[in-house]
């Protein structure tokens, strides 16, 4: 299938969608405070983006995302390592970490906001409870895929363990540890806006929990849409950045 043909067929399902929700507010009697028309979308697209409101909102969660995502790409990456290499942290630390991944990160956002308050912090360490999990598991996971025969030549010629670290582990888990990055942006953006709609005074959750309390639905379909087109642009970015860094993959999958 050819790139072309695959973007036509990527739009398909948006254009019914919009053709649906067109016809809904034309052809029927859905109140606006439910479903508000698409021009009145738009039209409250452009008031907030020209007062400034909806990029001071965007620019303050982008900036909480970026801080959780770093200290959850630190420690999901470190832990990961550390137990991929070794069995006995494994052994120490996977029960542990497989029980606290069964809880859902909403149910961490009351504890959290008793623990922090509903400052900057209560933001940073929600991200990096739900964020960490998935590229700590895909880190392990490449690192355990590494095939025991390069480690044993490592071992043989008595490589050290940073240097079997840099050599055999890393090359071979690399396209592992990518995709759990990419996983990892992607749930910290969800567990953002979800903790931003239950307690925050700023940011794109707290606005469309401040427009939904005084029934303006228009304004929650366009912080709907923005945090969708964000997170996809967030996601491209990564794989623009990940093909530069794994340019193997890429060739291996176009001779395929």
């Amino acid at each position: 299938m050819n790139a072309v043909k695959k973007n036509m067929l990527g739009f398909i399902v948006p254009v019914l969608i919009l053709t649906a929700w067109y016809c809904c507010t034309v052809f029927t009697n859905i109140p606006n405070s439910l479903l508000p028309k698409i021009s009145v979308v738009f039209q409250s697209f452009q008031e907030m983006l020209l007062s400034g409101q909806l990029l001071e909102d965007l620019g303050v969660s982008i900036g909480r995302v970026l801080k959780g995502f770093l200290c959850s790409a630190l420690a999901g990456l470190t832990l990961g390592a550390l137990m991929g290499m070794s069995k006995t942290v494994t052994a120490l630390l996977l029960p542990t970490i497989t029980t606290i991944r069964q809880i859902p990160v909403i149910a961490w956002i009351p504890l959290i906001i008793l623990w922090a308050g509903i400052g900057e912090e209560s933001k940073v360490v929600i991200i990096v409870i739900a964020a960490s999990f998935p590229i700590l598991m895909n880190t392990l996971s490449g690192f355990t895929s590494t095939p025991n025969g390069l480690v044993e030549v490592a071992r043989l010629y008595k490589l050290n363990k940073w240097q079997t670290f840099t050599k055999v582990y890393l090359p071979h888990a690399l396209p592992q540890i990518l995709v759990g990055l990419k996983l990892g942006l992607g749930v910290s953006w969800m567990a953002l806006v979800a903790a931003e709609l239950i307690a925050a005074s700023s940011g794109i959750g707290y606005r469309m929990n401040d427009a939904r309390s005084i029934m303006r639905s228009d304004k929650v379909m366009v912080c709907m849409i923005v945090i969708g087109a964000v997170g996809i642009l967030m996601d491209k970015l990564l794989s623009v950045i990940f093909e530069r860094l794994t340019p193997w993959i890429r060739t291996a999958e176009s001779k395929e």
